[in-house]
């Protein structure tokens, strides 16, 4: 589903504040892996994703998605194709527009657009549904703003419409990071049955070992812009905390020093 080939990307390039972001990486994915990806500060994880998503040009190599090169499509067009949330929750959802308004743009991401106003019964009806899925209660507050909503079920919406299109790829950034341990934990659940339900290909970094380990069925370590291990089945779900801690330091030549990597 998605093949990175020898991409490399240096930010200020020729400057005192020349960044290498990253070294020559290329992955593979296959239709339906869920990847989980964790490194210190600066090991080029988000500079993947929007690689990927088409942020940033990339400086060389080649980037597939289902078979087709996008290295050179525009962000919007490879929106189409990719789903992604973001780490602050404010981020994937309009704050003055309400839940259903939110949801109907979702949903109609990709599909052509016609003069037609406001959202039809068929498709209330659709979105009521699919917003109970999130087992919130919000399916009864349609017409709210969103700006009502808390940090994690305007996440847990975000992740929603990500997915409601069922994107070739589903990015998801740090996505729990800024939400309490227990909305942080739900919403991470809210993934896992999403991306399995829909059997979706998924990229999710954190910084949360734990985490990386529980989740998906393959783990990446990056480090300065680089993968420096890569797992992923029965020998993945035999991961300890302190395995990834050996990993880390046998093959940088240094101790992980990220205190949100150690804290979390």
């Amino acid at each position: 589903m998605l093949k990175i080939s020898h991409v490399s990307k240096t930010f200020n390039l020729g400057t005192i504040n020349e960044k290498k972001a990253l070294d020559d990486i290329s992955l593979v994915l296959n239709e339906g892996d869920f990847v989980t990806v964790i490194g210190g500060n600066g090991a080029g994880k988000s500079t993947m994703l929007n690689m990927i998503a088409g942020v940033y040009p990339i400086d060389s190599g080649i980037i597939a998605l289902d078979g087709k090169d996008i290295s050179l499509e525009s962000e919007y067009k490879r929106a189409e194709m990719i789903g992604r949330v973001f780490q602050d929750p404010m981020m994937g959802t309009a704050a003055d527009m309400e839940i259903q308004e939110n949801l109907a743009f979702a949903n109609r991401r990709g599909k052509s657009r016609t003069l037609k106003w406001g959202i039809q019964k068929e498709e209330k009806a659709f979105l009521k549904e699919e917003v109970k899925r999130l087992g919130l209660g919000l399916e009864e507050r349609m017409t709210n703003k969103v700006g009502l909503l808390s940090g994690g079920q305007r996440q847990a919406l975000t992740l929603l419409m990500a997915t409601l299109q069922k994107p070739k790829l589903l990015l998801l950034d740090e996505h729990t990071a800024a939400l309490d341990p227990k909305t942080a934990r739900s919403v991470l659940q809210l993934t896992s049955e999403i991306i399995e339900k829909e059997h979706l290909t998924a990229i999710m970094v954190t910084h949360n070992m734990k985490d990386a380990i529980a989740y998906g069925n393959r783990l990446i370590m990056m480090h300065e812009g680089r993968i420096i291990y890569d797992v992923k089945g029965e020998n993945k779900k035999e991961l300890k905390v302190e395995d990834l801690l050996r990993k880390f330091e046998e093959v940088s030549g240094q101790e992980m020093d990220n205190d949100r990597m150690l804290l979390a």
